[in-house]
């Protein structure tokens, strides 16, 4: 048998148990999602050996969706670690068998705490099963590994019945993308949706300014010091008048309009293509893109000149 059909059995046999985890998703999997969203503290996932590994991208996936949660080894509970659960949070213990040793030695400490266990096993009649207030059934008709022997389809099972527990409950909490950008503050999603303008525009002595009645010869040296390809053109209280760019540059010696001692106000470009400094710093990509420019003047609520957010910025913070 070549190595493709091996993969397409093992694909196949997959989807059938995704396929019949479909048919069991019912009055068990909505009060597991109530216990989770009524949860005061944390969601505790424990599971041993292949369980433990999708119990642990389980608790991540919780974590990240609004559910505060996170991964307890069920060995290292026994030795020290069950005193990271305390009254508030609610047990998810993970056993295809549903009668791990190291699970079910849990229990009486779970009961004497008072929490609420939920399982994911197999084997709805074994003891985590029916020790625990819901029980969610992943039992499969066969693993995909031929002996039977390495968990391949409960543990697909697993993950995705782990997902559609995380997912059900973030729709029914209104998680929005806001807050999905919260929990991943270093992410791409978290910069688009958390960094202001004024987060990484230059400002201060990084800003690019010159008076209106600077000399063109002056003007270049600051674009030159400050490295933007481009300064701001303002008045004595901070309004902006207009900029002057490499652009402007070029546009004059081809109009022959360069004369030694020219100011800046009579050769600059006026209004400006300026953004509030609170506004997302993807919505200055937004308008960059849209009006094919590397620079934006950055205004505060005053309508005054608080600084210039450059292309350079947003690539070195990941936006672009």
């Amino acid at each position: 048998m070549s190595h493709i059909q091996n993969a397409l059995d093992v694909i196949d046999i997959e989807m059938n148990a995704i396929h019949k985890l479909r048919s069991s998703i019912g009055p068990s999997f909505k009060q597991a999602c109530k216990l989770l969203e009524s949860c005061k503290g944390r969601v505790i996932v424990i599971g041993m050996g292949k369980s433990g590994h999708i119990g642990s991208k389980i608790a991540a996936t919780l974590a990240s969706t609004g559910t505060p949660s996170f991964f307890v080894h069920p060995a290292e509970a026994g030795h020290g670690d069950f005193g990271m659960i305390t009254k508030g949070d609610v047990i998810l213990a993970i056993s295809n068998s549903g009668s791990t040793a190291e699970l079910v030695q849990l229990i009486p400490l779970i009961k004497r705490i008072g929490i609420p266990l939920i399982s994911i096993t197999g084997k709805p009649s074994s003891i985590l099963s029916t020790q625990s207030d819901v029980n969610l059934d992943i039992s499969i008709d066969k693993e995909a590994c031929p002996h039977g022997l390495a968990p391949t389809a409960s543990t697909t099972v697993t993950l995705v019945l782990g997902d559609a527990l995380a997912i059900a409950v973030l729709k029914s909490k209104g998680f929005t993308e806001e807050d999905f950008a919260f929990s991943h503050p270093s992410g791409a999603l978290g910069k688009r949706l958390l960094l202001k303008v004024k987060d990484i525009m230059k400002s201060g002595k990084y800003l690019p300014i010159v008076p209106s009645n600077a000399s063109v010869e002056d003007t270049i040296l600051e674009v030159s010091n400050k490295g933007l390809g481009m300064t701001v053109v303002s008045d004595d209280k901070k309004k902006v008048l207009g900029i002057f760019t490499d652009g402007d540059l070029r546009r004059i010696f081809q109009l022959d309009q360069y004369t030694k001692g020219v100011v800046v106000s009579t050769v600059m470009t006026s209004a400006p293509q300026s953004i509030n400094e609170n506004e997302l710093a993807a919505k200055a990509l937004g308008i960059m893109d849209d009006r094919k420019i590397t620079s934006l003047v950055v205004t505060n609520d005053k309508n005054d000149l608080a600084g210039v957010v450059h292309m350079h910025d947003l690539i070195q913070q990941g936006i672009a």
